[in-house]
Formats: C-alpha cells, sequence, structure tokens
C-alpha cells in the first residue's frame, strides 16, 4: 500500500535513459553536430573559406581578402576569337578553346584603377573577358598562365578560360588582386 502523497514512478528505467542523455548522450551529440559542421564547411589551408567552382563575385573596392580567389575547369569547343569577336586585343591573342557560357561573371561596383586577374593551372590556359570596355585576351603572360591587368570600369564582366585542344579540361584558379604591383606577375 502506498502512502498519499508519494508515488511510485511508473517508468523507472525511462527516468535512467533521460539521465543518461542529459549527461551523456547531449554533450556527445553537440561534440558530433560541432564537428560535422566544421568538417562540412568547406575552408582552406589559410582558413580562408575555400573559392566555390565557377562561383559568380560582386567585387567593391578594398574587397577582401585580396587576392580573392575564384577556380574552375578551362576548355571547351567554342574557338576564343568566336567570343572576343576578336582574333587580337591589346593584352594578347585570342587562342584556345572555351565554353559557350562563360566560367564566371564579375561584377565591379565602381572604377578599379587596377585590378589584376591571373590564372594559375597545371597547364597551358587562356583567358577571354568581355565587359563594359569591350573584349580582352591573353595567353602566356606568366608561363603558361594567361592574366589581364589595368584599368577596369563599373559593370559586368564576363570570364572564359580556355584550353588549346578540344575536350581537354584543366583545373584551375583566378586570383584577384586590386593592390598595384610593380610587377604584379611575378616576372
Amino acid at each position: 500500500m502506498q502512502r498519499k502523497g508519494k508515488r511510485k514512478p511508473r517508468f523507472p528505467q525511462f527516468r535512467l535513459t533521460a539521465r543518461v542523455w542529459a549527461h551523456i548522450c547531449a554533450p556527445t551529440l553537440a561534440i558530433a553536430l560541432a564537428t560535422s559542421i566544421i568538417c562540412l564547411s568547406p575552408t582552406t589551408t589559410s582558413g580562408q573559406p575555400a573559392a566555390e567552382i565557377f562561383g559568380n563575385i560582386t567585387l567593391s573596392p578594398r574587397f577582401s581578402p585580396d587576392p580573392f580567389i575564384i577556380r574552375g575547369v578551362s576548355g571547351g569547343s567554342i574557338p576564343a576569337p568566336t567570343i572576343a569577336q576578336r582574333e587580337n586585343t591589346p593584352n594578347g591573342p585570342c587562342v584556345g578553346l572555351v565554353d559557350e557560357e562563360p566560367d564566371h561573371r564579375i561584377v565591379l561596383t565602381a572604377f578599379f584603377n587596377y585590378l589584376s586577374l591571373q590564372v594559375q593551372s597545371s597547364q597551358d590556359t587562356t583567358i577571354v573577358v568581355k565587359g563594359p570596355g569591350g573584349s580582352w585576351c591573353n595567353d602566356d603572360l606568366d608561363g603558361k598562365n594567361p592574366g589581364i591587368a589595368g584599368q577596369w570600369l563599373k559593370g559586368t564582366y564576363e570570364v572564359w578560360v580556355g584550353s588549346y585542344e578540344s575536350e581537354k579540361y584543366y583545373p584551375y584558379i583566378i586570383k584577384i588582386t586590386a593592390a598595384p604591383l610593380l610587377n604584379p606577375f611575378g616576372r
């Protein structure tokens, strides 16, 4: 017979389970969740977020981080002069094969007195840029890596990175910097 006011627990094992959960499982779950968030967040060894492949970006003066890095895979089936609508530009020849659609779109919110785009790849690549001031191409500015630097008008720029051979696709990064260097391409 039970006394009044005191009740015997109906499920004593449930109370133990709740205590075990509160003291052991909850902290373990919190650690696992935090670890998965950290592991799933793309970062580089510098602690900066990893660049999205074929990313489109918007840059304002004094952007950060500088250099800003975007990445992609070169190549396509369209001759670069078809995209650029010319064979040569003041920056260099329009050569290589690119995709029909641009690899990147870069929106500049203001005029840049100096901006540099430099492709880095383990293979020979080319670049085509179309924007408010026209089309620019380059090949082999720094070794086999193309790049374009100078003054840039406010607006949207389409960027293609090409390969020399059809069906050849190579990973690359583009370093974008507004820091005017005496020797921006390492020569």
